[in-house]
């Protein structure tokens, strides 16, 4: 078992005091020498996670939103020996796509997901080779050559979580770990398992149609509490929060993994997930340092002994 932290910015998490107030910094002119709040917020709960053995974080950067941002592959996986891996998204924000994509907005899923195959296939290709060639439907490359190497061999990790049919075919061929599924409804943990498990054999069996074994894990919102009744009522106050707007949906959402109830439920459905092949859980918590903390001191010990050096396998 591996565990992650998704870092706390504006879009991924629940509104928070902490948050609020670097949104607000950031969202004014000036200020030359102050730090910036949303940034320490987000150093200080992934500096607490990895002092506890979490040892990955999810940066979901929103391009449209005063969310800070940083995009450099292979030199991020470089300056951090290694520890890059990329989440590719194959999108839903039209307007993102309209203003930073040059108005590159697809209607067609199946045609979005042809883009995805060829995108990765790109940044594997320029990520493993000297010179690369894709003259394909979305992207030309000619003898494409990027200078900076990645530490990571043959590449950074590539990690995703499509839905859909087209999606999961790309996911089989080309990507390394696929975020599992989920109807969102904390209330629905029999079925979403279910589910899961029907998911993890069809992604393993696609997989295997390539000569390749895909790994697995799960984005949770968990909501700790001394009763079931007190996780509930939790758990039903950020199902309102989400209900505001799409935005808003992106923590509540993530109810659906179950991670509701009493330390010993919690840590019981980790093992059960763990069992089905579940490897890595990337957790996010409401207010996020005090559920970190709570979340360690309850469920970690009930759950394995993590290895400090705890890595998924490199891609083959």
């Amino acid at each position: 078992m591996r565990l992650g932290i998704w870092t706390p910015l504006p879009h991924t998490i629940r509104s928070e005091p902490a948050m609020e107030a670097g949104v607000h910094q950031v969202k004014a002119r000036g200020g030359e020498g102050t730090p910036d709040k949303s940034f320490q917020f987000a150093l200080d709960v992934v500096a607490r996670a990895e002092a506890l053995g979490f040892d990955i974080t999810l940066i979901a950067e929103r391009l449209l939103g005063p969310d800070l941002e940083a995009w450099m592959g292979a030199t991020l996986d470089r300056i951090t020996g290694g520890r890059f891996a990329v989440n590719v998204v194959n999108g839903w924000f039209q307007k993102e796509f309209e203003l930073f994509s040059n108005g590159a907005w697809i209607e067609s899923s199946a045609a979005r997901y042809r883009r995805m195959d060829e995108f990765i296939r790109v940044l594997k290709g320029l990520w493993r080779e000297d010179q690369f060639t894709l003259l394909g439907e979305f992207y030309r490359a000619e003898e494409a050559t990027l200078a900076v190497k990645p530490v990571c061999v043959p590449h950074p990790p590539i990690y995703t979580a499509s839905r859909t049919d087209a999606g999961k075919d790309v996911i089989a061929e080309h990507c390394d770990l696929w975020f599992v599924t989920y109807q969102s409804d904390h209330r629905l943990y029999e079925e979403n398992f279910r589910s899961i498990m029907a998911d993890i054999a069809d992604l393993g069996e696609r997989a295997r149609h390539f000569g390749r074994r895909l790994r697995y894990g799960m984005s949770a919102h968990v909501i700790c509490a001394d009763t079931l009744a007190q996780a509930h009522a939790r758990a039903e106050e950020l199902e309102a929060y989400g209900r505001r707007d799409r935005i808003s949906s992106t923590a509540a959402r993530a109810l659906g993994a179950c991670l509701v109830g009493t330390p010993e439920l919690i840590a019981e459905r980790m093992r059960r997930y763990e069992d089905i092949g579940v490897e890595l859980f990337l957790l996010h918590f409401h207010p996020m340092l005090e559920g970190l903390e709570a979340f360690a001191r309850k469920v970690l010990p009930l759950l394995p002994p993590i290895p400090a050096a705890a890595r998924l396998a490199r891609p083959a």
